[in-house]
């Protein structure tokens, strides 16, 4: 009866949703073509044609292993199985758990694509996680991981990454990749950290919607020959675990899901992505593969989008076997189809279409959610052009791993690297110099790229991406090998399993003997590579063995350079004082070792700025976007009461070797309301010697409000170059209603008050006249 009462209840509530969501414009305006098309084949589908275009399964269960030994080989009775018998409409993931040449990948998309054309009639839609560049494909150009693209405050270079991935992407005949990652870096302990665009909302949703753009290309209706679909992923909340840990919960308010981690989905949405991935984990008890509200009223009908939504790996199981919402597999799949899914990705066994099927005969899932499930999974296929070529001829992709391409991927990794510290200019460091380079990520590929890189884990990118620079030959080449002398006293253990974190027995005293004959000491310390769950650490603090080597590397009075390669912001509060200068290169990818070399030479000059805040102390993890009473310092009275925000570098940091004053901060009105468009204008001067670039970032301060304000809000950002003494007017424009927040109740509200606006180290003072309260659940 309970189950019978929920789906009514459901089928009321999505009745109405669907009449509010005619009012609001379409995300993606439909092509009449597309949905004819669709109409004649859910006429014409059976049931078990339906359910399996809503399934997809992963590429190891097609593949013949024996076979394989000397180079991938698909199995083609295995292919009769998952295509003929159970019509699946999707494959995902790399074969033989490491990237493959475009050669390979097209003729096993060839032969898959035949065999779905011949069996069905439909296009099977292969998906891979090619999240920062074509990671999956030897010999492509790898850009930064999507926390670097975050550093450089560049959409420009974030929207050309996007367009050469595609590119690329197809030229291996794969037409749909799971990124643009726009999950919010709320927790610096989280291992998923280093995927997105950092912790603010705002920079998610700008970087997103570049990424979109560069994916897909000018219209998602007719995505072409050289882009490939996007997937937002992970749908939504999924960087702000309580534990730190990935796939654990949440407990994030509903106000803040929707004024920030829902934020830079609705933009990208907007933009026109086509497909949407679903976080892995739960949120105050209710996993989010189940969540009615988020994925079909706040995703499909508030936004009124035509797209189609995937789960991650295994997650509709998990509901049955690790959440303990469902009873058995088959109820999960009831509950998660209802919920919104259109396609499990299954990944490894074919009941999900029995139980699917099961299930619609039943009548525990209606007829109407599988054929609105199919038509977003077949809209998808149409809009990407797989019924015109389901595969093609991979040779016209003639500039993949281009000298063009690589240009753009080295000028990415230059603009992300992140000058932290450079006392007494110790920086650049003149050619003659000799150096001693020393540190566990001094010579490795894996280090540089880290997850997603030629395999999951990135373990396999020493032996993929051996015609790349390690930091070790990069410095070689820019300084001349005479003057690098390489000791790295600690080392990481060889590969095996999930051991990313092991590290050899430290040789410290032969890095300490090695530093007597040289004039500056380069540190390349951080992370080995890792990815998901197995990156869950317990202690964010950098290891006692890299630390204790810089300890005892200063205590020989040569000068140290700190270089962090890591995913995310490991705790150094005890070897920062030690170091003259400090660089972050982040994850930077097959490039960022020539571009760190480039910037320690001072050939290109430092440009990036941190995407996060940086923490000090383990138990001060913090955001910029903190509340007051989190740095109020002690009160007066009898009540010791003590709060201040300790970190070690705030978000937005980032030094160069040329200075900037801004001035004149200007808005053109200083009352305003929540219609008007508010002008603002700075004026930025390089000051220095040197030619730079600098991100210049608007931050707006709500001094007092119903729900207690953040600190600040980052609302606006440019990148500007400038010559030295050069002076140039940077233009931002506001909405009124981009000063909104979500109150307590859910709405969006901008109330009758003052307001700041920052922008470096000048301030100006606004009002808001009226308040308005929205009655839309989207501005």
């Amino acid at each position: 009866m309970k189950n019978i009462k929920t789906l009514i209840v459901a089928s009321l509530l999505g009745s109405a949703l669907s009449a509010q969501a005619q009012q609001v414009p379409p995300a993606i305006p439909a092509d009449p073509a597309i949905e004819a098309n669709i109409r004649q084949w859910l006429q014409k589908m059976t049931l078990e044609e339906k359910i399996g275009q809503m399934c997809e399964i992963t590429i190891d269960v097609v593949t013949d292993r024996e076979g394989s030994r000397n180079g991938f080989r698909l199995d083609e009775a295995k292919l009769d199985t998952v295509i003929g018998q159970y019509k699946v409409g999707s494959l995902l993931n790399v074969p033989l758990s490491v990237a493959q040449k475009k050669e390979v990948w097209a003729a096993a998309i060839r032969q898959i694509q035949e065999k779905s054309m011949k069996e069905i009639g439909i296009p099977c839609i292969y998906g891979v996680d090619q999240i920062h560049g074509t990671t999956y494909t030897l010999d492509g150009t790898f850009f930064p991981q999507g926390i670097n693209m975050g550093a450089t405050f560049n959409r420009a270079l974030t929207e050309q990454g996007a367009a050469i991935s595609a590119y690329e992407t197809r030229a291996s005949c794969i037409p749909w990749t799971y990124a643009p990652v726009l999950d919010l870096a709320r927790d610096p302990r989280w291992s998923r950290a280093w995927e997105n665009y950092g912790e603010d909302c705002y920079v998610n949703a700008e970087m997103g919607k570049a990424a979109v753009r560069g994916f897909q290309g000018p219209d998602p209706n007719k995505v072409g020959p050289y882009h490939v679909s996007a997937c937002l992923k992970h749908y939504m909340g999924y960087g702000a675990p309580v534990s730190g840990k990935d796939r654990t919960p949440s407990s994030i308010t509903p106000s803040e899901m929707r004024e920030k981690h829902f934020a830079p989905f609705l933009a990208a949405i907007r933009q026109g992505a086509l497909s949407v991935m679903v976080n892995s984990s739960l949120n105050n008890g209710m996993p989010f593969h189940a969540n009615y509200e988020y994925l079909t009223q706040w995703l499909k009908q508030d936004l009124n989008w035509d797209g189609m939504i995937v789960t991650d790996w295994a997650d509709i199981n998990n509901l049955c076997v690790r959440d303990h919402i469902a009873a058995t597999k088959k109820e999960a799949v009831k509950l998660a189809i209802n919920a919104g899914i259109d396609m499990s990705m299954v990944p490894y066994e074919v009941s999900f279409c029995d139980y699917l099927k099961e299930l619609v005969e039943e009548g525990e899932v209606p007829m109407s959610r599988i054929d609105d499930a199919v038509a977003r999974v077949l809209r998808l296929k149409y809009r990407i052009g797989l019924f015109d070529r389901p595969y093609w001829d991979i040779r016209p992709y003639d500039k993949f791993a281009s000298a063009e391409h690589a240009a753009a991927a080295l000028q990415a990794a230059e603009e992300s690297e992140v000058l932290l510290k450079n006392e007494g200019n110790l920086l650049p460091i003149a050619k003659g110099k000799r150096i001693l380079l020393t540190g566990p990520n001094a010579h490795s590929m894996r280090c540089l790229n880290g997850g997603w890189s030629y395999s999951w884990q990135g373990d396999k990118a020493d032996e993929c991406a051996g015609a790349y620079n390690t930091i070790y030959e990069a410095l070689c080449n820019k300084y001349g090998p005479q003057h690098i002398v390489y000791e790295p006293g600690v080392t990481y253990a060889p590969a095996k399993g999930d051991n990313w974190w092991q590290e050899n027995q430290p040789e410290i005293g032969k890095a300490v003997a090695a530093a007597a004959d040289v004039d500056i000491i380069i540190a390349c310390i951080g992370e080995n590579s890792y990815c998901e769950t197995p990156g869950n650490l317990t202690d964010l603090t950098l290891s006692e063995n890299q630390r204790n080597l810089v300890k005892a590397l200063a205590a020989t009075g040569k000068p140290v350079v700190l270089v962090l390669n890591e995913g995310r912001p490991r705790i150094i509060n005890d070897i920062v004082p030690l170091a003259q200068a400090v660089v972050d290169i982040l994850l930077p990818g097959n490039y960022g070792a020539d571009a760190l070399a480039n910037l320690l030479a001072g050939d290109t000059n430092f440009s990036g700025k941190l995407p996060f805040t940086y923490s000090r102390w383990i138990n001060g993890l913090a955001t910029y976007d903190y509340k007051p009473c989190e740095n109020i310092g002690q009160m007066g009275g009898n009540y010791n009461y003590d709060s201040v925000m300790d970190i070690q570098w705030p978000f937005g940091f980032g030094l160069s070797y040329t200075t900037y004053a801004y001035s004149h901060l200007r808005v053109d009105k200083t009352d305003f309301t929540a219609d008007d468009e508010l002008t603002v204008t700075v004026d930025v001067t390089n000051t220095g010697k040197v030619a730079g670039k600098e991100s210049v970032l608007l931050y707006s301060k709500d001094l007092v409000a119903s729900s207690t304000p953040d600190n600040l809000r980052l609302r606006q950002f440019e990148k500007i170059a400038l010559a030295p003494g050069e002076t140039k007017t940077v233009t931002f424009r506001l909405k009124g209603s981009d000063l909104a927040f979500v109150n307590y109740a859910g709405k969006w509200t901008l109330e009758k008050g003052d307001f700041k606006l920052k922008c470096g180290d000048q301030w100006t003072d606004l009002r808001c006249t009226t308040t308005k309260v929205w009655d839309t659940p989207n501005i």
